[in-house]
């Protein structure tokens, strides 16, 4: 647990035994934890060296207080992140200035391989500073939605993220929740009928763009640095964003109840119902990715008709716009 400041596993077993054990030898730390008597002084002498332990003059070892010691040790970290950050800003302007002057090779880089594409999926990400914008289609070949870790790293981080979702995706198994967790966590996303490719943006810097399977039956890809073809790409994601349906589902979790109370309004989930008809999804797919049957899905979009006043889908769909009943509700305040 204390690996990302430094310790090593046996350094934390034993800072730990101490906590419990205050004003311990190195033999009996040694004999409790079942270490050679030369690795436990080791790790106690790296210990002390960091503040964690203080050794007594008849060689007792006691545990430093956690939220001084190892609050010094974060905050050393912390400090060495900005350091880096400073330092990595420099970096790229430096790389910025080397690549405008360079040739043709050194602004695309063609990517062979699932593991390498992935590995260059995530680092795109992780290099953006103010935002990411992405097109979503299927299949996933490198890396599915659930196993991207970049994307909560880079919005805790304050980046803005866009995406655009092939309507085709959101057929996809579990696609829905991921959705609706990605809007929770601040994406805003919007449903185009059909994308003319995969990729995703950082800033203005960086742009990965899958393409077809090699010869060889490998995926590729390439990455394109700042440059015209990347200010291309950037174009075409304001353009397809622009003419891209919102998408708005609840972020709430609320399951189908059996008996139903009377509202005067749609609930959480109608909400979602109408988010996905509006985006273009059949009555299957939206059924299937909500977990209803169609009977229900059909029961509750009756149920909004007369809600609504209306007669058909489309006078349903107009009203849900003008009302914003596609909109995830406003939370209750307390």
């Amino acid at each position: 647990m204390l690996e990302a400041l430094g310790l090593e596993p046996d350094d934390e077993r034993v800072y730990r035994a101490l906590l419990g054990r205050p004003d311990s030898t190195a033999t009996l730390l040694s004999d409790l934890l079942a270490l050679e008597q030369a690795d436990a002084e080791r790790f106690l002498a790296r210990l002390v060296a960091w503040g964690l332990v203080i050794r007594s003059s008849s060689d007792r070892f006691t545990a430093a207080p956690p939220a001084m010691a190892l609050g010094a040790l974060i905050s050393q970290r912390r400090d060495g992140l900005r350091a880096a950050e400073y330092a990595l800003v420099a970096l790229a302007e430096e790389h910025r200035a080397a690549t405008t002057a360079g040739s043709i090779v050194d602004l695309i880089e063609v990517v062979t391989g699932v593991d390498a594409i992935r590995h260059r999926y995530l680092q795109v990400q992780h290099a953006a500073r103010t935002q990411i914008r992405a097109f979503i289609t299927a299949p996933f070949v490198a890396l599915p939605p659930e196993e991207n870790t970049a994307e909560p790293m880079a919005l805790g981080r304050g980046v803005h993220f866009r995406a655009v979702l092939d309507r085709a995706v959101l057929a996809e198994p579990g696609m829905i929740h991921e959705a609706i967790d990605s809007l929770r966590n601040g994406v805003q996303l919007r449903v185009a009928d059909q994308l003319p490719m995969k990729l995703v943006l950082a800033d203005a810097e960086l742009c990965l763009v899958p393409l077809a399977a090699t010869p060889t039956g490998e995926p590729g890809a390439v990455l394109l640095h700042r440059s015209g073809l990347l200010d291309a790409m950037d174009t075409l994601f304001e353009t397809v964003w622009r003419t891209s349906h919102p998408l708005a589902l609840s972020a709430g979790e609320e399951s189908e109840p059996t008996v139903e109370l009377e509202t005067e309004g749609p609930t959480a989930l109608d909400r979602q119902i109408l988010a996905l008809l509006l985006a273009g999804v059949t009555d299957p797919t939206a059924a299937t990715q909500l977990g209803l049957s169609p009977r229900t899905l059909h029961r509750r979009l009756r149920r909004l008709m007369d809600l609504a006043g209306v007669r058909t889908r489309m006078q349903l769909g107009g009203h849900a716009v003008r009302h914003g009943w596609a909109e995830p509700p406003m939370p209750r305040r307390t």
